[in-house]
């Protein structure tokens, strides 16, 4: 038939010309204020209290990135690669090493939009912290009240549990490093921060660097 296993066709993420100048920036940035922000009894902001979250998109049907098509083809289509029905995961790990429970959203109103209670693993799930909510909006992305819920029930509570082991004042600073995305970067979530969580230092991943 004259056909070959082919890789399907997708637009590479293209990085900023001074991409090198702007992680270097944030490195320093993350530099000084780990350095700076540490108790007096210690020289830094300890690993356990730096903690990076993404918001990844899971899709309910995966496609595959190859397929069988003609050779010499330019464009390739597969079953699956435009899938959209999908779910956002927001997990979060600290620079320690430890992995925190992670948040689900799903697209809907209603808790009907979230797993069954009756689904497999449902209950371990719940008593590993995790949470499984509905994003209430016209999307499954993470929200701003979906953020609020996951910084005061997953992000302070680890960050306070932590200090606690480590014997560290309930004043000492952490990190938290998230995308440089609109609902993060907005003065209202911002402001909400400072305000509820005024020792949680946010750090942006530069835009375009991820």
């Amino acid at each position: 038939l004259g056909w070959s296993q082919r890789r399907v066709t997708k637009a590479a993420q293209k990085l900023p010309a001074n991409y090198e100048e702007i992680l270097l920036e944030a490195f320093i940035r993350e530099a000084y204020i780990i350095r700076n922000h540490a108790t007096r009894s210690r020289k830094n902001i300890p690993a356990a209290l730096r903690v990076n979250t993404d918001q990844t998109q899971l899709i309910y049907q995966q496609g595959t990135k190859t397929t069988w098509n003609k050779s010499g083809v330019k464009q390739v289509a597969t079953v699956g690669q435009e899938e959209k029905r999908a779910f956002t995961l927001v997990p979060s790990i600290s620079a320690s090493g430890q992995l925190l429970p992670m948040q689900a959203v799903y697209f809907g109103k209603t808790a009907t939009s979230c797993p069954s209670l009756k689904a497999e693993f449902y209950d371990e799930a719940l008593s590993l912290g995790y949470s499984m909510l509905p994003s209430k909006s016209a999307t499954y992305w993470s929200t701003q009240a979906t953020m609020e819920k996951l910084v005061n029930e997953i992000i302070a509570p680890y960050f306070d549990e932590t200090k606690h082991a480590l014997q560290l004042p309930a004043t000492q600073c952490s990190i938290w490093k998230i995308d440089c995305w609109s609902v993060h970067k907005s003065k209202d979530f911002r402001a909400w921060m400072r305000k509820n969580h005024p020792t949680i230092i946010i750090l942006f991943v530069p835009g375009g660097c991820t």
